[in-house]
């Protein structure tokens, strides 16, 4: 709470106010503290925060990606940029869930977006930008939970040869600009149009990443994959691409889960990490028998 109370004066008193405001906490950030303002008949969303480098969220990178997004149209326009605080205009429409983004007609609309972000970020985007590739980052996690004594130490050997098998897997990529945190509530519809939002752990990647992410983070089964892969590449889903998006959707659910213990080990935010864990661990079992099935 002190935390937050911080935060808020901090919001409050940005330069950029034309008189005094009145910050309103927007719940649902885990690495951000964020606020609603009002000034002057404009909302605006302030997210505060600063560096996370155990998690390889870096503000500058952050930076860079939300205002290559917003110059394409996907993402708001950025307003002002402080180190630890980042001012975006604020966009009125829903935040998707799990349900939403099943829907093959919100999938239809989010593949486009998707496809746009890949391309076209890739060519937007100012230097400097980070790479983003979930092998090498599961590896350091793993090197943190061990540095760090954490209790879940006696899984982490049988992460780690998980994680060779699935890079193996993945095999050549083409590189793309990727979002690479699709939480269903990343995405907001405003009526007319999606946006895509929060752009912490924006970089160079595979597009399967993306798609494995948004397939695990909105627990698509096998027909929602194959409709998935064949609204984005325009054509059937062959093998290839069914192991590809195998392996990723399983990636991610490995990083997501060793993001959880590291941030059961170093994070101060109020949430229950624990839990988070074993909801990821059960996921990732689910999606590593799936793997093992789609690769024979």
């Amino acid at each position: 709470m002190a935390f937050s109370a911080t935060a808020a004066a901090r919001a409050a008193r940005l330069d950029i106010w034309t008189g005094p405001v009145d910050p309103q906490p927007v719940t649902g950030g885990i690495t951000n503290t964020n606020f609603l303002v009002e000034d002057g008949g404009r909302r605006c969303f302030v997210r505060v925060g600063e560096d996370i480098p155990v998690h390889g969220v870096m503000r500058f990178n952050e930076l860079a990606a939300s205002r290559a997004a917003a110059e394409l149209g996907i993402s708001p326009p950025v307003l002002h940029a402080e180190p630890g605080v980042l001012v975006l205009d604020f966009v009125e429409g829903r935040t998707l869930a799990e349900a939403d983004i099943r829907d093959p007609a919100m999938l239809r609309r989010i593949v486009p977006l998707l496809k746009r972000c890949h391309r076209d970020m890739a060519r937007t985007v100012a230097a400097p930008a980070l790479v983003f590739w979930v092998f090498h980052i599961c590896r350091h996690y793993a090197r943190v939970l061990s540095d760090g004594g954490s209790h879940h130490l006696e899984r982490l050997h049988e992460l780690m040869e998980r994680c060779d098998v699935l890079e193996a897997a993945v095999g050549e990529i083409e590189m793309g600009f990727g979002h690479n945190d699709l939480l269903p509530a990343n995405f907001i519809d405003d009526g007319e149009r999606l946006w895509l939002i929060d752009w912490d752990y924006a970089g160079f990647n595979s597009p399967f990443f993306d798609l494995g992410g948004l397939s695990s983070n909105s627990q698509f089964d096998a027909d929602r994959d194959d409709e998935l892969l064949g609204l984005y590449f325009d054509r059937a889903p062959d093998t290839d691409l069914r192991r590809q998006l195998a392996a990723m959707k399983t990636a991610s659910l490995l990083r997501e889960t060793l993001w959880s213990m590291v941030s059961e080990l170093n994070s101060s935010v109020d949430f229950d990490f624990a839990a988070y864990t074993d909801d990821n661990l059960a996921r990732l079992e689910r999606a590593w028998d799936a793997f093992r099935v789609a690769t024979g």
